[in-house]
């Protein structure tokens, strides 16, 4: 390598290529010797424990030699490790060809495809590594030009084995192209939970399919960021295991799309990549990465840091769970609070305020009673007379919610409603009137071509009130004064089917309705009262 000068970008692009088909025929040479070992083949366990042994002496090799600081000072072990990597090829090669046409002979023809993989894999190595380790230098040692020009080793065979995996495993008749992974779920405790796999190398994403499926996951793939977050979007994941250097969008893009979008920053990201640097593993942490893992990955580092992840995951998903059932807790709470007292009330109690008590210098009371329900209530039964009650009742909760008014309480058929409180407002009276017209329409309709002779006596008054929340364990939001005892005897003293209303209230709402004069009413602790009947709106 004299006078060549050395380009440091390229190392790391020769590291970062050339340990992937490395990593790709490490793992599944570890892969197959498990499942050998596990199904019986104890004869080709020794010949994939060799390569896996060989496979990590030139990664070692490899590890030790790449790197700037190193070529710069020994630029001669770059041909060295370019010969190691020719030999390697050659014998994971023959290798794996080997093992292949062994397996072909036995039962179920088992393993074909990862060897096919590996054989693959070998060959692309060796077709890739002279014109990487060239690359690294403005000028290529003879070495390097001489391999680039060599043609690609290959067994003979001539043959392609497809990977593939059936919906089922089959055993395949004699002479049948089909293969199968032969894997053993009950070798191990079932593990849950579905991960995504993205990477655009088809075999790096075959290699973890292959692994993760042996440690009992669900696994998706997906080839480049652009269909990572389609899917990301259209299906539920505990895990993505995401390679960084990907076409169009890479795996930074990919990680800052997902943490960018509210249903997808929670979901855990363990990064997969060739690249081994410092800076690279920092960026990915600090972009919401949840672990990092260099290829080629060791199987045990790769199921703890996943189980790791899928924990946090559970705990975090349990603590969701937990907080929903809170805020649904809260919100029946909410519901149920709201029932009994008005939204102001209880935003103040809620706020600490143990004692409430409002002086309100102006407000429209309500009453009505239901006339001829006792007597209906004697005819029907129990569970008939409730219903009728209560659809009355609602249907005069809607017509108060509709104009802004409290309603107060009920007492017996007897319905209360106060118009200007807890929130004061100008036009009380009107609302109120408003309410009283229609919920004498509502009865009248109610009970039209009725058998029972049910109909309603409205009264209604205005003026100062004392309001407050009286009760600890249940809690009553209630009104009183004069004005609520001479609006209830507005009521009991008014007319069957008809709204009355006193002077007061007259005065707010005169010019709005119609009204017929009632003189000197006998009002009980008040003495003659006048009193207006009102029968319709002017407009």
């Amino acid at each position: 390598m004299n006078g060549a000068r050395l380009i440091p970008q390229q190392v790391s692009v020769a590291r970062h290529d050339l340990r992937n088909p490395l990593g790709e025929i490490l793992g599944f040479a570890d892969i197959l010797s498990e499942e050998a070992r596990e199904l019986g083949h104890a004869d080709l366990v020794t010949d994939l424990e060799a390569l896996s042994q060989a496979t990590n002496a030139i990664l070692k090799q490899l590890n030790q030699t790449l790197t700037p600081e190193h070529l710069a000072t020994q630029p001669g072990t770059g041909d060295e490790l370019g010969r190691a990597l020719q030999r390697f090829s050659q014998d994971a090669a023959d290798c794996a060809a080997t093992l292949h046409a062994h397996c072909r002979q036995l039962a179920g023809q088992p393993f074909l495809d990862d060897l096919t993989r590996i054989r693959d894999s070998a060959i692309g190595l060796s077709e890739r590594a002279p014109r990487l380790l060239a690359g690294m230098f403005e000028l290529a040692s003879p070495f390097f030009a001489e391999l680039e020009c060599a043609p690609a080793s290959a067994d003979g065979s001539g043959e392609t084995v497809f990977f593939r995996k059936p919906a089922a495993t089959v055993t395949p008749a004699p002479g049948s192209e089909d293969t199968t992974f032969l894997t053993r779920a009950e070798v191990r405790p079932p593990v849950t939970g579905t991960i995504l796999v993205v990477d655009d190398t088809e075999s790096n994403r075959a290699l973890l399919t292959r692994r993760l499926s042996r440690e009992g996951f669900t696994v998706a793939i997906a080839e480049d960021g652009r269909r990572a977050l389609d899917m990301l979007g259209r299906h539920a994941f505990d895990l993505v295991l995401l390679d960084i250097i990907m076409p169009e969008m890479d795996g930074h893009q990919v990680l800052t799309a997902m943490k960018a979008d509210h249903t997808l920053r929670h979901l855990p990201v363990i990064m997969i990549s060739g690249l081994d640097d410092l800076e690279t593993l920092i960026r990915c942490i600090e972009g919401g990465a949840e672990d990092y893992l260099t290829k080629p990955f060791d199987p045990i580092l790769l199921r703890a840091r996943i189980g790791a992840c899928l924990d946090k995951k559970r705990l975090r998903d349990k603590e969701q769970d937990l907080l929903r059932q809170v805020r649904e807790a809260q919100a029946k709470s909410e519901a149920l609070l709201l029932n009994i007292l008005p939204r102001a009330i209880a935003d103040r109690l809620k706020a600490g305020e143990s004692t409430i008590v409002d002086h309100l210098p102006e407000v429209t009371v309500l009453f009505a009673d239901l006339v001829g329900f006792t007597e209906l209530s004697a005819r029907i039964s129990g569970s008939e007379m409730v219903r009728l009650l209560n659809e009355l009742f609602t249907t005069f909760d809607q017509l108060a919610e509709a104009q802004g008014l409290e309603k107060i309480k009920t007492i017996g058929d007897a319905y209360m409603v106060v118009g200007g409180l807890p929130i004061p407002r100008a036009d009380h009276a009107h609302a109120i009137a408003e309410l009283a017209l229609n919920m004498i329409g509502a009865v009248e309709e109610r009970f039209a071509g009725s058998e029972f002779s049910v109909r309603i006596r409205i009264g209604i008054n205005s003026g100062p009130v004392v309001a407050g929340v009286i009760g600890r364990n249940k809690f009553s939001y209630d009104v009183w004064g004069d004005t609520v005892n001479t609006a209830s005897r507005m009521e009991s003293h008014g007319v069957t089917g008809a709204i009355q209303v006193s002077s007061a209230t007259h005065r707010l709402i005169a010019n709005d309705y119609h009204f017929i004069r009632r003189e000197l009413v006998q009002v009980k602790g008040k003495g003659d009262l006048t009193a207006w009947l009102l029968t319709s709106r002017q407009r």
